[in-house]
């Protein structure tokens, strides 16, 4: 049995990614910042709850100290798309707490669960993160948002070079402009943004590491 575990699995993307790999046969661990909205959101995913605020060490080291393997690491867990706010007058205070959540969530728990991934025979880690963070066609605005995904895309280039000996595959995927409650009204499908993110997770073991794609295909840094 496949064990995936997604980050901020209660909702919008995360809550159809679980739904995907469940589809897929993967035992699907959902997290969420609230226990109740965890079990909620896994009643309707087939998956397990787990409450999971990546933010708190505390909670990170609980998961960590339970989890003996893991195959599968969905980082989606974000916050604060920051449309009010420009780089030249940014409240620093909104960076850095985006940056809690959307950088060293991630982060944090992906260092304390390396032992359960290296446990795996085929470990992968997706880092749900967006084009907005792409250098080559960067513009202005959501300078929180923006510069936290940049940073997650360096930490995913940076995990893959050092884990690529233990067969781990990281890699980050931009599930493009989705209706959500983050993304607003307009937007593509759930379903379709989350298709790309399950691809990553899947991966066979000559696969791509280090990329970043949306729907299975390049975009540039």
């Amino acid at each position: 049995m496949t064990i995936s575990l997604v980050t901020g699995g209660n909702r919008g993307i995360g809550l159809e990614v679980c739904r995907q790999l469940a589809a897929h046969g993967h035992e699907v661990l959902l997290g969420a910042r609230s226990a109740e909205a965890a079990e909620r959101a896994a009643a309707a995913a087939g998956a397990t709850p787990v409450q999971l605020d990546v933010t708190s060490a505390a909670d990170v080291e609980r998961l960590a100290a339970q989890v003996g393997r893991l195959d599968v690491l969905v980082n989606n867990a974000a916050h604060t798309y920051d449309t009010w706010q420009r780089a030249s007058n940014a409240d620093l205070g909104v960076v850095r707490d985006t940056a809690e959540t959307n950088l060293y969530g991630p982060w944090r728990l992906t260092q304390a669960l390396l032992p359960a991934l290296r446990r795996s025979r085929h470990p992968r880690i997706v880092n749900v993160s967006s084009e907005a963070a792409s250098l080559t066609n960067m513009g202005g605005g959501t300078p929180a948002y923006t510069a936290s995904k940049v940073a997650l895309n360096a930490l995913t280039r940076m995990l893959a070079a050092e884990l690529r000996a233990d067969g781990v595959l990281v890699n980050a995927v931009c599930p493009g402009w989705v209706a959500t409650d983050m993304g607003g009204p307009g937007g593509r499908p759930v379903a379709e943004g989350a298709t790309g993110v399950v691809w990553a997770a899947t991966l066979p073991d000559d696969g791509p590491t280090g990329g970043f794609f949306r729907d299975g295909r390049p975009l540039p840094w």
